[in-house]
């Protein structure tokens, strides 16, 4: 089959034909039809985050399933499926608090005395977040997947897989924004744009959109921000307080700069809580004035893929979508096959798209 491998860090993703192994216990193949290409990607691309080369990139994935292997019990052959990283075990102590997404799925894995599930002439090639979804099709512990609703468009369910997840889940769930709160949104790509529908769905009363393209803040206002700041042509920290008496309830720093994080709890206000959605590459530590914590009552919390429980909440959102409330159409730039996977880096680096796709025959 065709993927993108990463060979070495800082260098154009390889087209490559790849074998991928069959199904043991527990295991699905799937026909990739759709892959979002996610910012967290281009950081293993770059070598913030720590992945091994080499390995077939992406992590936002809709298929369907071609073929199972024993014990599969939640899907089967022609199933419509979302792939998540959050793989989970279903044992282990943060699985059975109900915190799957912190489980990190290592006993999903293939052992090292078993054949790698992808390889080329006998290389190992690193599976990445379970998944590998630039690739024509994928081999996956059933616990990395969601049965689907059929009608639901796989294009757009893709994006459900990880950055809309992530956002709207920073809301949902970590946040558990209520009708009537105020949020400031940072950074309106895909995840940011995810975390201001979640901001709308829950009910809250007004969200600042804070970007410094101005596309992407007018795209913002289309999916529920009710005001925007261009922080290239303001001071985005003064406008918020200006704007909202002192602060907002909370802040969700959606690009992973660790600069904006105490940026974003300076729009906090006294009692309101700062949500880490971004990743901070590898490495980086975040400062704060602990005076302001402290006496003001503020909180710092992180966001794990949006605090999921993919199995629950992917279908849910599904259903969002096809209700009318989440709106995901107006989040995909742009579309490209397989082969231009590259292009849809150099368009994410030059700030051009909020969400490209990999589309598969």
């Amino acid at each position: 089959m065709k993927a993108a491998v990463l060979r070495a860090y800082n260098t154009p993703l390889q087209i490559e034909e790849v074998q991928l192994g069959d199904p043991a216990p527990r295991e699905v193949r799937i026909q990739t039809k759709a892959s979002g290409v996610c910012h967290s990607d281009l950081h293993v691309i770059q070598g913030a985050l720590p992945a091994p080369p080499p390995t077939v990139l992406g992590h936002e994935p809709a298929g369907v399933v071609l073929e199972v292997g024993s014990d599969v019990t939640h899907v089967k052959p022609g199933d419509h499926v979302i792939g998540c990283l959050s793989a989970f075990c279903g044992n282990c102590e943060f699985c059975l608090a109900g915190q799957p997404n912190l489980c990190g799925g290592a006993a999903t894995m293939r052992s090292p005395d078993q054949p790698p599930r992808l390889s080329k002439d006998g290389e190992m090639i690193h599976q990445f977040a379970h998944l590998s979804s630039f690739a024509d099709e994928m081999l996956c512990h059933e616990n990395a997947v969601v049965k689907i609703r059929e009608d639901m468009p796989l294009e757009q369910a893709a994006l459900i897989g990880c950055g809309v997840t992530t956002g709207l889940g920073a809301a949902l769930n970590t946040a558990r924004i209520r009708p009537g709160e105020t949020a400031v949104v940072i950074g309106c790509g895909g995840v940011g744009l995810a975390a201001i529908q979640g901001c709308r769905i829950g009910g809250a009363s007004r969200i600042i959109a804070v970007d410094v393209v101005s596309w992407k803040l007018e795209l913002a206002q289309k999916l529920g921000a009710t005001d925007v700041i261009d922080s290239s042509q303001d001071n985005a920290m003064m406008k918020v307080l200006e704007m909202t008496g002192g602060g907002v309830d909370y802040v969700f720093e959606c690009i992973g700069v660790k600069e904006l994080a105490p940026t974003g709890l300076a729009m906090v206000k006294k009692g309101g809580t700062l949500v880490l959605v971004g990743v901070v590459p590898i490495g980086q530590s975040i400062e704060f004035p602990g005076l302001d914590v402290v006496l003001s009552g503020k909180k710092i919390a992180g966001s794990m893929m949006g605090g999921n429980r993919f199995r629950i909440d992917m279908p849910r959102y599904v259903d969002f979508y096809l209700d009318g409330r989440l709106q995901l159409d107006e989040m995909i730039s742009a579309r490209l096959p397989l082969d231009e996977v590259n292009t849809a880096f150099d368009k994410m680096k030059s700030g051009e798209v909020a969400r490209s796709v990999i589309t598969f025959g």
